[in-house]
């Protein structure tokens, strides 16, 4: 991080899914997607420590872009979470007002909005569905779909997730040939609470299990609204124990979803020189 001194930022927390996010407004903020700079902020024992960084850039035809890359210093499409966040800081620091507003993401617009203090946004139209993938099943899964919300998703519905090995798991199918670009996985089955879903995931670009995931919630809402296990409207229960709620419209041949769930400033900081 020595390139980085001076620069402010903000750990926050997307149901656990935590993320160093940026005002691109300060001077030199661009450099923080480097790479390297975002391996070495998110390194946990030795940096910042997160699952990804995000960098609000000022937009002239919308509010905001979220660029937004994972720990290992890829770039994604598309993050729920970091998008709940985003709409959390960017009324914070005055990027936006808390009414309705748009931003900008690698996959598409995405409409935004306050309620209650609460972030809720509307992720653009989902198509790519696939309610049946044609893959071995291990012991205690029941079947795979795929979904691709922004970023590719495997959902496997499976008879408790507690039971399931995710990193074993999760990085297999994450790497299976049948995804060209990889995919996060999604682990889902009834939580304790009734109508509550819990789910596990192993992010791609985080490269194992994390404690949320924005898409996800949507992907596994999605597939289990398509199986007839679910309806338009679904709490997912996370790792972290916080619930997200996933909201589904269908219109022609498109689903409509909208995420609502934790954007929390953790805390302000500067980065310095690394040791």
């Amino acid at each position: 991080m020595s390139s980085l001194p001076g620069l402010e930022f903000f750990k926050m927390s997307g149901s656990g899914n935590d993320f160093v996010a940026v005002d691109g407004r300060q001077e030199g903020a661009s450099r923080v997607i480097e790479p390297g700079a975002v391996r070495r902020i998110c390194a946990r024992r030795t940096g910042v420590g997160a699952d990804g960084v995000i960098l609000l850039v000022p937009e002239v035809e919308a509010a905001f872009r979220m660029i937004y890359l994972n720990a290992d210093g890829s770039r994604a499409s598309m993050c729920g979470n970091a998008a709940l966040c985003s709409t959390r800081l960017a009324a914070e620091i005055g990027l936006a007002g808390p009414g309705e507003i748009v931003f900008l993401t690698d996959s598409g617009p995405v409409q935004a909005r306050l309620i209650d203090g609460v972030p809720e946004i509307d992720l653009a139209p989902i198509r790519d569905v696939r309610a049946e993938v044609d893959l071995p099943l291990e012991s205690g899964e029941r079947r795979v779909g795929f979904v691709l919300a922004g970023v590719p998703h495997v959902v496997v519905r499976c008879a408790d997730v507690e039971s399931i090995e995710v990193e074993r798991r999760g990085g297999a199918l994450r790497r299976d040939q049948a995804f060209a670009q990889g995919a996060n996985v999604d682990f889902t089955s009834p939580a304790d609470s009734p109508g509550m879903w819990a789910m596990r995931t192993y992010e791609r670009g985080v490269e194992g299990e994390t404690l949320a995931c924005g898409t996800g919630a949507v992907s596994t809402a999605l597939m289990l609204a398509e199986w007839g296990e679910a309806g338009l409207e679904t709490t997912v229960l996370t790792r972290s124990g916080l619930p997200v709620q996933v909201r589904l419209e269908r219109r022609g041949d498109a689903w409509l979803p909208s995420l609502r769930g934790e954007g929390r400033i953790v805390f302000r900081g500067e980065l310095r020189g690394a040791p």
